[in-house]
């Protein structure tokens, strides 16, 4: 290879096939990463554990089998990290909070991550997450702020804020996260990365704690739309435990996306969520992205149906959720938690038994809405953010989202409306560059497909990274 600054930032996808036609030593490629890491962990505080002696190990027996001529798996060799909210054997699962910090290491691999080993992967470490995923920034009392690549000043999101990070700053090309109310979208809108929340079931879940209720998931943040496509053939499959994800089968591609004529996909645009404002830059480069898809035939149409996007009542299930799980620490640790997740908490509590349940009407209420819209059109195109990425001291219980001069309300009502209905509604939603803010910051354009149809919304990241290429783009404050 030319020089470490080339292999860092070498998608998955080829570096794979390097490595399978022996041009790529697995050693090699992930000593480079772990040097990296080493460099800018300073800076960057993307990590909780760095697996320095396992992924080394693991990489000399991966070049073994290289060598050796054995079968080997779609990421054989290829480095990638793993949110702290999930399962690694032999390292701590923190879930960013310093009630976990001493915690045991755990005995067993997540089933996500057991796949990801299957399919040849190289564990490197376990990125930040603020307080059991309950933000849409990654900081906390117990590890400190992780920072935006692209600007020190700036969050890259949450709450797969540490996987976002490292992936925009090469620290390895592919980040596994969670996504419970826009965590894995958001932080790559704020980092220029692609970022896909999958169909409920299509990724399984086998710790989530209300498996029938559920609206968390799990999928890749990477540079390339080939990246993500390839991680989530991976992660994507049934197991016994989670019941959505029984009998959960993908769509057929849609014919209309199969080559790069879309005259017969109809594009719906949904221009705000529950957010009054979309700052002028992001609103400049979603139209681009539209553009760029009306250039190859799609007809784009602004969506004019009124929708009641249940922030409220999202709102309601979200921070209630948190004040009944989180409620057991409080004796003890209570001086020690995040005030964010206090300040959701508290809140959540204030809500009635008939808050919870008609908020639980609301949400198929929302889910029948989006079902009508996927009549009329193949897709739902939207920003992902409505601006881009708040400064990393942000107070998310308090603080008022900017968006242009004026305040737009927390975080949920100002900036990642577009995100957490899809968690609702089940949806399959990716994340995709859209260009450069006024601050030369990222901002992103969310695309939205039906139930399964994860082929078609990778498809259409496909065509737009074609038109308007974005992998070259490397943050420099990294």
């Amino acid at each position: 290879m030319s020089t470490d600054d080339d292999l860092l930032f070498m998608p998955a996808a080829r570096a794979a096939a390097l490595i399978r036609r022996r041009r790529l030593s697995p050693v090699e490629y992930v000593d480079a990463v772990l040097a990296a890491v080493a460099r800018t962990q300073p800076r960057l505080n993307c990590f909780v554990t760095v697996a320095e002696e396992k992924a080394r190990a693991d990489a000399a027996t991966a070049e073994r089998a290289v060598m050796a001529g054995a079968p080997l798996g779609p990421l054989h060799g290829v480095p990638v990290h793993i949110k702290d909210l999930l399962d690694v054997a032999g390292m701590r699962t923190t879930h960013g909070s310093a009630i976990h910090a001493q915690s045991a290491p755990a005995t067993r691999d997540d089933v996500l991550v057991a796949r990801l080993r299957a399919a040849g992967a190289i564990i490197v470490g376990k990125t930040t997450t603020p307080e059991f995923g309950v933000k849409g920034l990654t900081d906390g009392p117990s590890f400190g702020a992780t920072r935006n690549p692209w600007n020190l000043e700036r969050t890259p999101g949450g709450s797969s804020g540490g996987a976002a990070a490292a992936v925009a700053a090469g620290l390895g090309p592919l980040g596994l996260g969670t996504d419970g109310a826009g965590s894995i979208r958001g932080p790559a809108a704020c980092c220029g990365l692609v970022g896909l929340k999958p169909t409920l079931g299509a990724v399984p879940a086998d710790t989530a704690r209300d498996a029938f209720g559920n609206n968390t998931y799990a999928g890749p943040l990477a540079r390339t739309v080939t990246d993500a496509a390839m991680m989530h053939a991976v992660l994507a499959g049934p197991i016994p435990l989670d019941p959505w994800s029984i009998g959960a089968a993908a769509r057929p591609a849609c014919v209309s996306l199969v080559g790069e004529d879309l005259s017969g996909l109809r594009i719906g645009y949904v221009p705000r969520c529950a957010n009054p404002r979309v700052a002028a830059d992001v609103a400049a480069n979603t139209r681009s992205a539209l553009d760029a898809w009306a250039a190859m035939g799609a007809v784009v149409e602004e969506v004019d149906t009124p929708i009641d996007w249940i922030e409220y009542e999202g709102r309601v299930l979200y921070q209630a959720n948190f004040a009944v799980f989180c409620a057991p620490f409080l004796p003890e640790w209570k001086d020690r938690m995040d005030p964010v997740t206090l300040a959701f908490m508290e809140r959540g509590a204030q809500f009635s038994l008939a808050d919870f349940r008609n908020a639980q009407f609301a949400r198929t209420r929302l889910f029948r809405a989006m079902q009508s819209l996927f009549d009329r059109h193949d897709m739902l195109v939207m920003p992902t953010m409505t601006r881009t990425a708040l400064p990393v001291a942000f107070d998310a219980a308090n603080d008022q989202v900017m968006v242009d001069g004026e305040a737009c309300g927390i975080t949920r009502q100002g900036w990642t409306s577009p995100q957490y209905p899809f968690n609702l509604t089940g949806h399959p939603a990716v994340s995709l560059p859209s260009g450069l803010g006024a601050d030369g910051l990222p901002t992103a354009v969310q695309v939205v497909g039906r139930w399964g149809a994860e082929a078609d919304v990778l498809r259409l990241g496909a065509l737009l990274e074609r038109a308007r290429p974005w992998a070259d783009r490397r943050p420099e404050a990294g």
